[in-house]
């Protein structure tokens, strides 16, 4: 079977961070060191030699690139300081630009200035839509006098807005998952017929890893403390996802509880959750003492920082709101609205965000060639085959 060779390719995944991929002479330290390296996924020499040789098509099939969870190991005892971790960054960057159909992925991680054009664009839409609801209505629907957020923003146009940019994002991360299925799946040049037996028997990997990314913890005891740190972020993230795309009709409100209402506990936790994981990882890329936060491009800093931004403004709005103080509860409401906006239309789909679906996807995928070949699917078997590290 015929590859397309592109020997200008590191000079174009350089753009995306992987600078030092020429310093590599494929020793095979990295793989010899990674403690996740194993079977039929080995790397990052693999992955690398793709690189060198411009094997672009070889790349796009391969789930190495995202069952590396950047402990750095590999990059501490590089002997020719290649810097290995860093460039398997570089190559997930690559590959969500190269999933993503809308071109923005390519703009994250290659052009900062249309990057921030492109979030202010978004940031304004919440802003317009309100200004225009407001001259159409008025202004009849502001109260000043007392706090009353859902008439400012009535909350059932609001969820409305949320279902429906929910659904344009959903098909956007189902899009790019789609893509990144049928390249490492085979559904190319070289087609693999997976029974769906194979494919039910490895559910359970997928969920798994989802909610818990637990291989992060075969890294190595040293990694432990980063592992629980993303997972209370995404656990935060995912209450406060449901609170808002499920129960915003209840979530949004002008009452005022007590403080052992769910409404409220649940706010809290989540809040806490997301600024605690936020400012570990923002501190992290400040202090620069881990491989993983030694070079940070703006993609890097941009998804603990939105989230940061949206925890701090979401819990100004609930004190405001408490308080008693109808405009700077209306203003904090529209800053944290259009920060949120703008983090999702940036991030979700295209942006560090798919880490969390890339990631597990590729565990379920490479599970599900091997069950497939243990099942004696030819195509499937011959994929399935330790490859040379």
């Amino acid at each position: 079977m015929s590859r397309t060779v592109d020997p200008e390719f590191h000079r174009e995944l350089a753009a995306f961070g992987a600078s030092d991929i020429m310093q590599c002479v494929n020793c095979g330290n990295c793989t010899a060191v990674c403690a996740l390296s194993q079977g039929d996924t080995v790397f990052p020499r693999k992955t690398i030699r793709y690189v060198q040789l411009g094997l672009k098509d070889k790349l796009l099939e391969s789930p190495e690139p995202w069952l590396c969870y950047y402990c750095g190991e590999c990059t501490e005892t590089c002997p020719r300081q290649a810097d290995p971790g860093e460039i398997m960054m570089g190559v997930r960057r690559w590959l969500t630009a190269h999933y993503d159909r809308s071109g923005l992925g390519r703009r994250l991680y290659t052009s900062p200035q249309r990057l921030w054009l492109s979030i202010l664009a978004r940031g304004m839409i919440p802003l317009v839509l309100l200004a225009v609801f407001h001259l159409w209505t008025g202004f009849r629907w502001i109260v000043t006098e007392r706090v009353e957020l859902n008439r400012f923003a009535p909350v059932m146009w609001v969820w409305a807005a949320v279902l429906i940019h929910f659904v344009f994002l959903g098909y956007r991360v189902m899009s790019g998952a789609w893509t990144m299925s049928r390249f490492v799946l085979g559904a190319g040049a070289s087609p693999t017929t997976i029974p769906l037996a194979a494919y039910l028997a490895e559910w359970k990997t997928l969920l798994l890893h989802f909610f818990t990314q637990k291989r992060w913890r075969d890294c190595g005891p040293r990694h432990v403390g980063q592992w629980v740190q993303h997972l209370v972020l995404v656990s935060g993230y995912l209450t406060m996802l449901v609170l808002i795309v499920g129960l915003l009709g209840w979530f949004q409100t002008d009452a005022i509880y007590p403080l052992y209402h769910p409404q409220r506990w649940l706010g809290y936790v989540a809040t806490l959750a997301l600024i605690y994981g936020s400012v570990a990882m923002l501190v992290g890329r400040f202090r620069k003492r881990e491989p993983v936060h030694k070079h940070s491009q703006l993609s890097d800093w941009l998804f603990p920082g939105f989230i940061l931004t949206g925890a701090v403004t979401g819990i100004l709005v609930h004190v405001f709101r408490y308080a008693g103080w109808p405009w700077p509860t209306y203003g904090m409401y529209l800053v944290h609205v259009m920060a949120m906006v703008a983090m999702l239309d940036v991030e979700v789909g295209i942006g560090k965000w798919m880490h969390l679906i890339y990631r597990p996807l590729a565990m379920y995928l490479a599970a599900v060639k091997r069950r497939a070949a243990s099942m004696g699917t030819p195509a499937a078997a011959e994929a399935g085959q330790p490859a040379s590290g």
